[in-house]
């Protein structure tokens, strides 16, 4: 998953000091507001026994998107079966499924009062079906206690089964996410389990199944610009819709070292070249991970 750890950030205490320095650029330093919503999803989430990506991943916009009523569920437990050299999700022996977990995300769904949704999971390659049956059942449960509410999945690559991706395309999500993470010469050494073409292939796929498609990608992992332009220009191969791009930071010293930070100005130029490629939407900046500002992407909003 595409994400940046809060211990990696430089907090700033509301006098305005900041409580630990890192060598960081001045752009990363977060602002630590914790606002009487936050305290609510943290229980609801304990309460209705469910997962975030927003913790498991230590994703800096936490504080933003839960003071907003906004979060990112996380399926299928908290353990994942791959160990990508980027990602802070813990890797070992996931536990059993809990076929009561879609109907809880619904039920929390309808507590927070979403208009969007976003569903994501680890990987589940000890599944037959990856998972993908509890992702239809999700979007399903959250459709029925929620009609009005839009969903978005983050899915896996579902090892390039096809039929696996149609459980979770019959279900009709709004926008069918799967993030291509990094640049192919990259993926041996940062996504082992993975492979570029064929998570192309699964947008490709998914695209044909007629879906809206959404992916992302990390910058700072020692890829080129030129790189990163041939990854969105792939992206655009396989009609895909939405595209975000944020800044790589280390989640512990035993993962991928960050190779350099990029300028807000480069993240722009990126924004701009994604929107001439044809993309519907493109959300580029260091700060910006796969689910960031997801309901204005899917409603059609534009922020200025």
């Amino acid at each position: 998953m595409t994400f940046i750890p809060t211990s990696e950030i430089t907090p700033i205490s509301s006098s305005g000091k900041t409580s630990r320095r890192r060598n960081l650029p001045s752009w990363f330093k977060v602002r630590f507001r914790p606002g009487p919503h936050y305290q609510e999803i943290r229980e609801l989430m304990d309460t209705h026994r469910l997962h975030t990506i927003c913790e498991e991943a230590r994703c800096p916009n936490i504080w933003e998107c839960w003071n907003n009523r906004t979060a990112t569920f996380l399926i299928l437990g908290d353990i994942c079966t791959r160990r990508c050299h980027y990602c802070s999700v813990t890797t070992g022996r996931p536990s059993a499924v809990d076929r009561e977990e879609p109907q809880r995300v619904a039920d929390a769904v309808k507590l927070l009062k979403l208009r969007h949704a976003v569903v994501t999971s680890v990987n589940r390659d000890d599944l037959p079906d990856g998972g993908a049956v509890l992702f239809a059942e999700t979007i399903q449960r959250i459709r029925h206690e929620n009609p009005a509410c839009t969903v978005e999945v983050l899915i896996p690559d579902f090892q390039g089964h096809q039929t696996d991706l149609e459980i979770v395309m019959q279900a009709k999500p709004d926008i069918l996410n799967h993030n291509i993470e990094t640049i192919p010469r990259l993926f041996p050494s940062i996504r082992p389990q993975g492979k570029y073409q064929r998570s192309l292939q699964v947008l490709d796929w998914a695209k044909t199944m007629g879906g809206r498609t959404k992916s992302g990608l990390m910058a700072g992992l020692g890829e080129s610009n030129d790189e990163i332009r041939q990854v969105m220009r792939d992206l655009r191969r396989v009609n895909c819709d939405i595209l975000t791009i944020g800044q790589y930071l280390q989640p512990t010293i035993q993962h991928a070292p960050v190779s350099r930070y990029y300028s807000p100005e480069e993240f722009e130029e990126f924004k701009q070249e994604g929107t001439a490629l044809g993309f519907q939407h493109v959300e580029s900046g260091p700060l910006v991970r796969s689910s960031y500002h997801a309901e204005e992407q899917t409603h059609g909003q534009t922020r200025a």
